[in-house]
């Protein structure tokens, strides 16, 4: 008995598994650039904060736009990252505690 070969896989299979890849790639390099504008804002001090806080703002909104996130996802990361650098901004700097 001969033993039958596997049939190639279809053209509109190869397109999804290569438009998988370009979305795959896409949405972690979005992701990167949000945690990344995130963290900044988190550990920025002073004026240069309300700038990142933008930036990391636009990074959101832009990965929504691409279906990366949810919009109610970006707008709450949103929400959380400006409270916490208004209160970052509004603590009083302190000191390293001398031992």
């Amino acid at each position: 008995m001969a033993v039958k070969k596997k049939p190639t896989r279809h053209a509109s299979a190869l397109k999804a598994q290569r438009k998988s890849l370009r979305r795959y790639l896409r949405n972690r390099a979005m992701k990167k650039q949000i945690r990344s504008a995130s963290k900044a804002v988190v550990e920025a001090k002073g004026a240069g904060a309300s700038e990142l806080l933008a930036k990391s703002a636009a990074a959101l909104d832009k990965a929504a736009r691409h279906g990366v996130i949810h919009w109610k996802t970006a707008a709450r990361k949103k929400s959380r990252l400006a409270k916490r650098a208004a209160a970052q901004a509004s603590a009083p700097a302190q000191a390293p505690a001398a031992a």
